[in-house]
């Protein structure tokens, strides 16, 4: 027997009860785990590694030297190093941008790193090869200069991996701003 022209294909789907309460639980299990993340990092950030590698992605918590004229600053960067200057080292914030251009970003830095097992060589992500390429729109809005006597805790280093999932994480923690404005004023820069 031929079906109706016009049956709407949701018809036959049948809402299951164990599987709404198993998505439920799910669900629930996330926003504990998303609840107990500032105490997870703090834990981390203290047992974390104690130096930088270029060309590695780390989170660590800074407090800034001119924090008082700043107009805005993360106090909990998620920085890619690519260059070490007398005073600390110059770095790639992710925080400073929306979280698609984070994502693009992180495809196009990935596919810089992906294959470079030596972290030494990982340096060769540098600012000359980000700023010539327009496929990493929006590294001039995340570039920082740290200085080493203004960071607050260890290093936690990101393995490659886990890249994507760490830049989609809202962890930054902007101080005298929003996020939204922040990313606002990054997109401006692009």
């Amino acid at each position: 027997m031929a079906q109706p022209i016009n049956k709407n294909p949701f018809d036959d789907i049948r809402i299951d009860p164990a599987g709404v309460k198993r998505s439920y639980q799910w669900y629930r299990a996330q926003i504990s785990q998303l609840g107990n993340i500032q105490a997870k990092m703090k834990r981390a950030l203290n047992t974390g590694g104690p130096t930088i590698v270029p060309g590695g992605l780390y989170l660590f918590q800074y407090d800034p030297k001119w924090k008082e004229v700043l107009p805005y600053y993360d106090t909990l960067p998620l920085v890619l190093p690519f260059a070490r200057v007398d005073d600390g080292f110059l770095g790639i914030n992710l925080h400073y941008l929306p979280y698609a251009l984070r994502f693009k970003l992180m495809g196009a830095l990935l596919s810089l790193v992906k294959n470079v097992k030596d972290p030494t060589s990982r340096a060769k992500v540098s600012w000359e090869i980000l700023n010539s390429s327009s496929k990493f729109k929006g590294v001039d809005a995340c570039v920082k200069h740290y200085l080493t006597g203004h960071v607050r805790s260890q290093f936690l280093q990101i393995p490659n991996d886990q890249w994507v999932t760490a830049a989609m994480m809202p962890l930054e923690q902007f101080q005298k701003s929003t996020k939204q404005k922040v990313f606002n004023q990054s997109v401006r820069m692009l």
